[in-house]
């Protein structure tokens, strides 16, 4: 079984994929931040940087569903392949800060990639508002993510739900986080819980 959760950067993806791993005993897969060469540099220089990350993240990705797949295991992903083609390379395509030769390029790539490989059983959708999220950013402090600006973070969200909407890959939770804290309220995780337990208990 394979579940993955979904959310704009601050959504709470990481935090809940391990709280949702430690209660069900899933194994969980993050993404690879901490080991990614191109993130600080495209941070500081969005323009040179952003065909590499994205070929970084979509060879990561790729990578990791193809052993989520073969594992047989029961795995949470935190934040999926469909992600990086329909919400984070388009935008730095219509801002200007990826070529239409790179981007064609990448969308081909993407294409063939995705044709080799299944959905999750279970998209879980973190919806958030653009003041929560940076919240969350602030918090976590990580030195890199400080130069992200209002303006690229709500562009996120709106193609986060122009894809949420049209979403037909498999079965979609949604949870909206601005006015829980699953992290720090127990009967907050625990509704959780209990809707991802009815979404499985249907799947089977």
């Amino acid at each position: 079984m394979h579940i993955a959760v979904a959310g704009n950067i601050g959504a709470g993806k990481t935090t809940l994929t391990r709280l949702l791993a430690k209660h069900f005993k899933w194994e969980p897969h993050f993404e690879d931040v901490v080991d990614n060469p191109y993130l600080d540099d495209f941070y500081h220089q969005m323009e040179r940087w952003s065909f590499n990350l994205q070929i970084y993240f979509l060879n990561s990705r790729f990578r990791q569903v193809l052993q989520i797949r073969e594992s047989g295991k029961k795995i949470i992903q935190d934040r999926t392949i469909y992600e990086d083609a329909h919400i984070f390379a388009p935008n730095l395509h219509a801002m200007g800060l990826m070529t239409n030769r790179d981007f064609q390029n990448y969308s081909s790539l993407f294409e063939l990639m995705e044709s080799l490989v299944a959905p999750p059983d279970m998209l879980i959708y973190l919806r958030s508002s653009i003041p929560n999220l940076v919240s969350q950013i602030h918090q976590r402090g990580r030195e890199y993510e400080n130069s992200i600006s209002i303006d690229y973070l709500s562009r996120l969200n709106e193609r986060y739900e122009a894809w949420i909407t049209n979403y037909d890959k498999g079965k979609l939770l949604i949870i909206d986080v601005d006015n829980i804290d699953f992290v720090n309220n127990p009967e907050d995780l625990g509704t959780i819980i209990n809707r991802i337990d009815a979404e499985i208990n249907g799947l089977f």
